[in-house]
């Protein structure tokens, strides 16, 4: 008897070892690595194994529940069995379609925008250097984001397409994918924070094997950044500020939590509307704008106005405001690329230095003299 329990005890002891190896060796297959990659963005996750990386996009659209992972599979790199369940890409990638102008400063900044090959609405874009290649017939149109031209992507079979979702349908993309083409979602607008936004060179820097060249980059950003958010804090006062125009019979502006009231706030000015909770935009009437804002010292990102004057035609009502009767409204909408697209658009969340000292100069001009702008001119 004591024999028999001995023996029993000893194969439960192997069973249990047995066990917990197994489990330990699918845990180290299935969980990702300590390391993550990213520091700022919440919407990303980078994870660097031996012949492969997990790219992970947690955070799609608003109020996602539902997070996506890529394997980007090294050449001979050896993928475990508990991975394949996902998508894998490739790389170095040689090819590629984006659909978000922000994408395009990542090509170039990591200098392979000679890889971008289609483009939905090529007239968006507004960098000079990716244009003369639009011009050149190297980037094709493929259709809008909402109905991307399928054919057309399969007959071009690029290694990747880098799209968006706005929520969780996705009908066009999901016919791409079962056409066995790699779709992959970017989630960088997303972002509130200005150097999370800035990351996400880094998703672009793993699909091409650049992710020591993505890194330094990003380095060189965040250390502009920080260097021009304490030159900000020697600021001696905090101006007041209003945002937004009129659209239709609503007054937009950018919500405390959002990205743009985040600059204003490291800018040290008063956004009048820093205390409201949210991160999109507040849909408020004309007669509680002027309420509250009328005497606000500076008028900041008045839509797409490039002039007073195009202001006041649009509405009389904005030369109510001291700001506009002052002359201190500044706009991102005169820099223009060839074919009307915003240069504001396309690089502010890759450049988030150039966006804080641009708002330093004009709410602090004695912090940064003989300061050139990037994006912001005042209107006249």
């Amino acid at each position: 008897m004591k024999s028999f329990i001995s023996k029993f005890i000893f194969l439960f002891a192997a069973l249990l070892i047995s066990s917990c190896k197994q489990n330990n060796a699918r845990s180290s297959a299935t969980q990702s690595p300590e390391k993550n990659e990213i520091q700022y963005a919440k919407g990303l996750e980078l994870y660097k194994r031996k012949g492969y990386s997990i790219l992970k996009i947690t955070h799609p659209w608003p109020g996602s529940t539902t997070s996506f992972t890529y394997i980007l599979q090294e050449k001979n790199g050896v993928i475990p069995d508990s991975l394949k369940q996902y998508n894998r890409i490739s790389v170095p990638i040689e090819s590629v379609v984006v659909t978000s102008t922000t994408h395009i400063p990542a090509l170039e900044l990591l200098g392979v925008e000679n890889t971008l090959v289609g483009f939905p609405n090529t007239d968006f874009i507004s960098s000079q250097k990716t244009r003369k290649r639009i011009d050149a017939g190297k980037i094709k149109e493929v259709g809008t984001n909402e109905t991307l031209n399928t054919e057309i992507l399969i007959d071009m079979a690029p290694d990747a397409i880098v799209s968006f979702g706005l929520n969780n349908s996705n009908p066009t993309l999901d016919n791409l994918e079962k056409s066995g083409l790699k779709v992959l979602l970017n989630g960088d607008w997303n972002e509130q924070s200005p150097l999370g936004k800035a990351e996400w060179i880094k998703f672009f820097g793993a699909l091409y094997g650049l992710d020591a060249k993505a890194k330094t980059i990003f380095s060189t950003i965040e250390k502009e950044y920080q260097t021009t958010l304490a030159l900000a804090k020697k600021a001696n006062q905090k101006p007041s500020v209003l945002s937004g125009a009129m659209y239709q019979d609503q007054w937009f502006v950018p919500q405390g939590e959002s990205w743009m009231a985040l600059f204003l706030k490291e800018a040290q000015s008063n956004y009048l509307w820093a205390d409201t909770k949210g991160t999109g935009s507040l849909s408020l009437p004309f007669e509680t704008i002027l309420e509250k804002a009328q005497k606000a010292e500076f008028w900041i990102a008045p839509g797409d106005f490039s002039s007073l004057q195009e202001m006041n035609n649009s509405n009389p009502h904005y030369a109510k405001f001291k700001a506009f009767q002052n002359k201190k409204v500044y706009s991102y909408a005169i820099h223009k690329g060839a074919k009307g697209g915003i240069l504001f658009f396309e690089w502010s969340s890759a450049r988030p230095d150039w966006v804080l000292k641009d708002l330093i100069a004009i709410f602090h001009p004695e912090l940064v003299p003989q300061y050139t702008p990037h994006f912001f001119e005042k209107l006249n």
